[in-house]
């Protein structure tokens, strides 16, 4: 039996009915010598774990405050849109003579516009007056001032902006030697280390709060290129532009955004890691915009039932779905059905990870790319492009050789029929589709539970990517995968000129 009361020290242990013990000083403590062992060793592990406490950011804030801005922007909004209607208020209301003031003013055409003022925050990485802060802080602003910390305010000029990693650069030009930081390596820190982050919460300005590193490559699905450094380090409204510091003084972050319900920081924010935000910080010094790779492919999760059907041992790297006709993956031999498995060297576990390696890659660039095509692994080469200017993706279209009388046909819950011109209006078609079409779906069947819907056209079935021209050549794939003892099989289906992979279950049951 052991007990343990806190106060007067007091530990016994008995065993097989004996009391061992040793006494130690004139207070009356009796500790047992295995406990004495333990307690040592948990005191000096306390002691070896507070070395990584910091006693203070003091000398780190007053050395890293003077490059951190306070970005306040204006914008003209003029009047327009629809007018609300007026209340209906009964006769005599006291408030009916100032609604009708109120609407008729509204209606007036030469209405003054209002001016909209917004604030965030920025930091200086150059002495000759370069800013980095968020897109979204200077977003459609008329007039940006950057205000210093000793309240000096510059005109700043917009350098270049992306939109797609919401980041900015301005310029100021000042009398004064400016301080500055530097960009670390946001890739060396580690979930646990400490941050630092300055900025202008609420227009407070010159707030320094901290706190640890609380993930790391966090998807918020708020662009093509997410991975956000989470942090429990206070950050609120006004933040965003401002820099977050490793207890070295480098940015390793930009604040962005925060999640929380009511508004104020609850401890999850989220950054732009400095390695993500460098190459596109140097683009937009040179070139004003984000000149990114472009590989010319649409891509799609490789889920479980995706990887059975074509033959990988687990689900990983990106599914190509549509190649851009006369872009780089076609000049390649990168083809539709493809796995896109390693990219320029860095293994794709996600297909979200592709975008951003490709983007992050120079324009022009020969990159090795490995893909997983009928079962086995392929070695290719490409040479980037730079990322088209909003020009649509071309898919690659299906050449029917053969056509087929067979009107219709019933295979995994989907019933089948060659495009004609009463399916080419009942389904809002162009005159040029053809191919085989999905009439209907049968409820709780195989391609239900895969959301397809009628009007959906079937491109191209199996792990060697076979192009149907019949109904009947969709039921011969679908029993040949049946005797082949396959639990699934690939279909890619197209709808509303976009195209994705899916795993349709070969169920047991007759069609």
């Amino acid at each position: 039996m052991t007990k343990l009361v806190l106060g007067p020290f007091h530990v016994e242990r008995r065993a097989n009915n004996s009391l061992a013990h040793t006494y130690f000083g004139s207070c009356g403590t009796f500790i047992s010598f295995s406990f004495l062992v333990m307690f040592c060793f948990l005191l000096m592990s306390g002691i070896a774990f507070s070395k990584g406490f910091p006693n203070s950011f003091a000398d780190l804030a007053e050395k890293l405050l003077p490059a951190v801005v306070n970005i306040s922007t204006t914008q003209i909004v003029k009047r327009g849109g629809a007018i609300p209607q007026r209340p209906q208020l009964p006769p005599g209301s006291p408030f009916e003579e100032f609604f009708k003031e109120f609407f008729d003013r509204q209606q007036q055409p030469n209405s003054p516009s209002r001016r909209a003022t917004s604030l965030g925050s920025g930091f200086i990485i150059d002495p000759s007056g370069l800013i980095v802060t968020n897109n979204h802080v200077i977003e459609g602003a008329d007039k940006i001032t950057v205000i210093l910390q000793d309240d000096t305010r510059l005109k700043a000029k917009l350098v270049g902006r992306d939109v797609k990693t919401d980041l900015a650069i301005l310029k100021v030009n000042s009398k004064k030697k400016l301080s500055f930081v530097k960009l670390g390596n946001s890739d060396k820190s580690r979930v646990g280390d400490w941050v630092v982050a300055i900025g202008n919460p609420f227009g407070l300005g010159g707030t320094v709060t901290a706190g640890i590193i609380s993930a790391r490559a966090r998807n918020i699905n708020s662009g093509p290129y997410d991975d956000f450094i989470q942090s429990d380090a206070s950050i609120n409204k006004g933040n965003s532009g401002g820099p977050m510091f490793n207890t070295a003084g480098e940015v390793i972050g930009i604040n962005t955004a925060i999640y929380s319900p009511s508004g104020g920081s609850v401890g999850i924010g989220f950054a732009i890691p400095s390695n993500l935000a460098e190459p596109i910080i140097a683009q937009l010094k040179k070139f004003g915009r984000a000149r990114r790779g472009w590989l010319g492919v649409r891509i799609q999760t490789v889920t479980n039932e995706l990887a059975d059907s074509l033959g990988l041992e687990k689900a990983r790297g990106a599914l190509v779905a549509v190649v851009t006709k006369g872009g780089p993956a076609e000049r390649s031999t990168i083809k539709v059905g493809d796995v896109i498995l390693k990219f320029n060297g860095k293994p794709i576990a996600e297909m979200r990870s592709l975008p951003r390696f490709v983007a992050e890659t120079k324009v022009g660039k020969r990159v090795k790319v490995e893909v997983w095509r009928k079962g086995r692994s392929v070695t290719l080469y490409a040479t980037l492009g730079e990322f088209p200017k909003a020009k649509p993706l071309r898919r690659t279209r299906a050449h029917e050789k053969k056509k087929d009388k067979e009107k219709s046909v019933n295979v995994l819950g989907l019933t089948l029929a060659v495009i004609n011109d009463e399916l080419r209006n009942r389904f809002k078609l162009n005159k040029e589709t053809k191919g085989i079409i999905i009439t209907d779906v049968k409820n709780n069947s195989p391609g239900s539970e895969k959301g397809i819907t009628p009007g959906s056209i079937i491109r191209s079935i199996g792990l060697e990517q076979k192009r149907v021209s019949s109904p009947g050549s969709v039921r011969v794939l679908v029993e040949s995968a049946r005797k082949a003892k396959r639990k699934s099989l690939l279909f890619l289906i197209e709808r509303g000129g976009s195209s994705r992979f899916v795993a349709l279950r070969l169920s047991k049951d007759k069609d």
